[in-house]
């Protein structure tokens, strides 16, 4: 006997109660985009790995340990499943010339992501983000715009116990005289970082300043503030992101140490955060990233953006009793006889030529049964088509929710009948009650 193939660990099944759970929250995410005038794109989940090593940076946990990257034998090509999706929106933005041809763009999409990475709730091995990018936008408006966008949707979907943390990385240059600072104090304090902190001090000492290590924790807060080393024009803007915040009443902490995983963000970056996912806390997270365009290879644009977790968002958003609304059909079809099957059939197409979601039994079985079946499905109607029904062109149309008695329809008279049964409103009575 054959053994049984089971998903890759990390790469999960996504069942149909919980799919439909996802059909009811992307549909949610798309309206709230709409509203801010995103319009969607899609990328390949496979890219080139330059494109990442570029972008993200090679001394980076993703790029280091965690991407899916492989040779394609066809033709020699090094690929990767994609970890991340700003890359692959930058890329196709150059690619096909999208903000020459036609100015700054408002564009989101949502898919599956790949990470090597230990599997734990909420963190998988593919898993699935939202991406929302404002490319050609340079103003500390469109930072505030996207922090307000999450506050929004975190509003409509009901979220509790979610803050909000920012904190600037100001321009290249002055990240460069702030590294030279921070490698100098850490080289004081050498013997004491762990063996990750040792790697990354003279290729990602700002990636230390984020440490886990409870033993480091000292160590990095007396660390040299990147704000300490910001001029004035990054000062400005942002002073000027935190104005708008607090116009719209959108509370914040400044954390000092919030750098970022990637090495292509610069001046604002955030993190949006909640206690309530243990050690996953961060549901959605982002930033400016003005240097990614030349440093693939186009034209220097201002743009940033942010990506949101879904596995992360929809476990807090049930913790907060979130709960989709199940599709549930108009009418189930029940029919028992050859010709009776053959009506049952005309008597969906109709019914669903005219926007009604119908499910009809297949496979036979008794009246009673089918009935239990019908019931079961939750339809508010039962269509019952017998040998009577179906030798005189009828069907019965039978309530199986509240009131009604079952009453026999000509079957070209079904989507009448059928509206009438579903939508009519109950009867106004006069001023005396009659």
């Amino acid at each position: 006997m054959s053994q049984t193939l089971q998903a890759v660990r990390g790469m999960n099944d996504i069942l149909p109660a919980d799919a439909e759970t996802w059909e009811y929250f992307e549909d949610i995410v798309r309206d709230w985009l709409q509203s801010y005038g995103y319009r969607p794109i899609r990328m390949p989940l496979v890219e080139p790995t330059p494109l990442f090593k570029r972008a993200i940076g090679e001394v980076t946990d993703i790029v280091e340990k965690e991407m899916y990257s492989f040779e394609d034998a066809l033709n020699g090509e090094q690929l990767t499943l994609r970890p991340e999706g700003t890359a692959s929106c930058v890329r196709a933005a150059i690619q096909h010339s999208l903000i020459p041809s036609a100015g700054p763009q408002r564009l989101y999409y949502y898919g599956p992501m790949f990470r090597h990475e230990r599997p734990q709730k909420g963190r998988y091995r593919q898993f699935h983000q939202i991406g929302v990018e404002a490319l050609g936008f340079a103003g500390a408006d469109t930072d505030a715009e996207l922090i307000l966008m999450c506050a929004r949707l975190w509003e409509d979907l009901g979220l509790e116990d979610v803050s909000l943390e920012i904190n600037s990385l100001g321009a290249p240059e002055e990240r460069a005289l702030h590294r030279a600072a921070l490698i100098a104090y850490l080289e004081q304090h050498q013997d004491r970082l762990d063996e990750d902190g040792k790697r990354r001090l003279h290729t990602n000492p700002l990636r230390i300043l984020d440490t886990k290590n409870p033993e480091l924790q000292a160590i990095v807060e007396a660390a040299p503030k990147l704000a300490d080393y910001l001029g004035e024009d990054s000062k400005a803007h942002f002073d000027a992101v935190q104005v708008f915040l607090k116009d719209a009443g959108i509370p914040y902490r400044i954390n000092h140490r919030l750098v970022r995983g990637l090495d292509y963000y610069n001046r604002t970056v955030f993190e949006w955060v909640t206690t309530r996912l243990g050690a996953q806390g961060t549901i959605c997270a982002g930033g400016r990233y003005d240097g990614l365009f030349e440093q693939l290879g186009g034209k220097p644009q201002p743009a940033a953006g942010f990506a949101i977790g879904i596995e992360r968002l929809l476990l807090l958003w049930q913790a907060c009793g979130g709960e989709a609304e199940r599709p549930l059909p108009d009418a189930y079809v029940v029919s028992v006889g050859e010709q009776a099957q053959r009506v049952a059939m005309r008597a969906a197409e109709s019914l669903r030529e005219h926007g009604f979601a119908v499910l009809m039994h297949c496979g036979g079985g008794s009246f009673k049964s089918q009935m239990k079946k019908a019931d079961a499905s939750e339809a508010p109607v039962a269509i019952v088509i017998g040998e009577d029904e179906a030798a005189a062109g009828e069907v019965g149309l039978k309530p199986l929710r509240g009131a009604g008695a079952q009453q026999r329809v000509a079957l070209d008279g079904l989507p009448e009948a059928m509206a009438a049964l579903l939508y009519s409103e109950e009867p106004e009575q006069d001023e005396q009650g009659a």
